[in-house]
């Protein structure tokens, strides 16, 4: 199988999901029976895509198994060991996700071999690194969306505590004030004593619910208290800057930023990994002393990326990971798409009309996603619509 073909994929049905957003993308019945919370295309082991062409039918990680050098690309076969170096997904988050941070990849590495070696089985609850590889990612924006992105300037953030009146949060306003690491902050509230914790939290929230503070995160407050009562997550809030996201921009988050994805769809392309420490806003594992070994000292504001031209119907979005590339491809009725999938797999993802694949003469409309193997050299994108693309720089 040489030339493109269309995609099964898995949907991952996590709680903070919505029942609307995949299930309108794949013109599917909504609201769906269960939250939707990610589509994933991609060859991970735990939900790999389905390769379908006419009678065939494979999942991507034998597809590329067959032949790596003609599906994946010779150059990407030898940089990446013969494995797809990323994962596509569309995320749709109707409530919070948990308040995170990803490792590099040295210490996902070490963290791998150090839970194997004290006999961890890779698919507990309390395991920390599933995979050996770091988790760079970047998030574009179909709706509008709202994330948590790295630590606000100390000032602000004591700012804030200030403006809550809170009595519990007062001695902390003071370290900021000092100029103190946010990073010790965080190690204070994870450890913090349950009591304090629920006093903070409850004068906090009783603060922005009555409608006090004009800064947006105040309206945050509540809604994370609401889904988890008393979390130390929610006094993270305050210390990490608010992101609003409109259609069509980007954010891209490297090894050891704390962060969290509030609300919104949106286009996810990572490398292919599964590594998430988490610090707050979840009823899953959480290891305060792994995650704060993790965190960067980069507390520089967080960069909206907003695409960059490639031709008339490409515009890519620049970030520096070296396992993949995201663009997107608008496609015109008098203007067809010449695309060259010669130096890495590509996965096509369409989010509006139709287009039709000439080469193959496959037609991909709205919710569906097609690979391209590197094998499969130049195509010719005709239609009118809107696709997706994933694939390995060349650099």
């Amino acid at each position: 199988m040489r030339s493109a073909a269309l995609l099964e994929n898995v949907v991952q049905p996590y709680a903070w999901g919505s029942r609307t957003a995949i299930g309108i993308l794949q013109g599917r019945e909504v609201p769906t029976p269960t939250p939707e919370a990610e589509l994933w295309m991609g060859a991970h082991p735990r939900a790999p895509s389905m390769v379908v062409a006419g009678d065939v039918r494979i999942s991507m990680i034998d597809f590329i198994a067959r032949d790596p050098a003609a599906v994946l690309g010779a150059a990407v076969t030898e940089r990446f060991g013969g494995t797809l170096p990323f994962l596509f997904k569309v995320l749709a988050a109707e409530t919070p996700l948990s308040i995170q941070v990803h490792p590099n990849r040295s210490q996902a590495g070490d963290g791998f071999e150090r839970e194997d070696r004290m006999g961890i089985p890779r698919d507990a609850p309390h395991r920390n690194y599933r995979d050996t590889n770091h988790k760079p990612e970047i998030i574009c924006a179909m709706t509008d969306f709202t994330a948590l992105n790295g630590f606000r300037p100390a000032s602000d953030i004591a700012a804030l505590m200030r403006q809550t009146a809170s009595p519990a949060l007062a001695g902390m306003a003071q370290r900021f004030e000092d100029g103190v690491d946010p990073r010790s902050v965080v190690a204070d509230l994870l450890r913090a004593d349950p009591e304090w914790c629920g006093r903070a939290v409850t004068e906090a929230v009783g603060y922005a619910a009555g409608g006090g503070g004009d800064d947006p995160v105040f309206h945050w407050l509540p809604v994370l208290n609401a889904s988890y009562p008393n979390d130390p997550g929610v006094l993270c809030a305050m210390l990490l800057n608010l992101v609003q996201l409109v259609p069509g921009q980007s954010m891209y988050m490297g090894p050891g930023r704390l962060h969290a994805y509030l609300q919104g769809t949106g286009i996810e392309l990572m490398a292919n990994s599964d590594n998430v420490l988490r610090s707050g806003l979840t009823v899953k594992h959480r290891d305060p002393d792994e995650l704060l070994r993790l965190l960067s000292d980069d507390f520089s504001a967080p960069s909206v990326i907003a695409p960059e031209a490639a031709d008339d119907a490409v515009r890519c979005y620049a970030t520096p990971a070296e396992e993949f590339e995201l663009a997107v491809i608008d496609l015109v009725d008098d203007r067809p798409f010449n695309g060259d999938a010669g130096t890495s797999l590509e996965i096509l993802l369409c989010t509006a009309g139709a287009g039709r694949l000439e080469n193959v003469g496959l037609v991909v409309k709205k919710g569906m996603s097609v690979v391209v193997p590197a094998s499969a050299g130049r195509y010719c994108l005709t239609g009118k619509g809107r696709f997706f693309r994933a694939r390995v720089p060349s650099r």
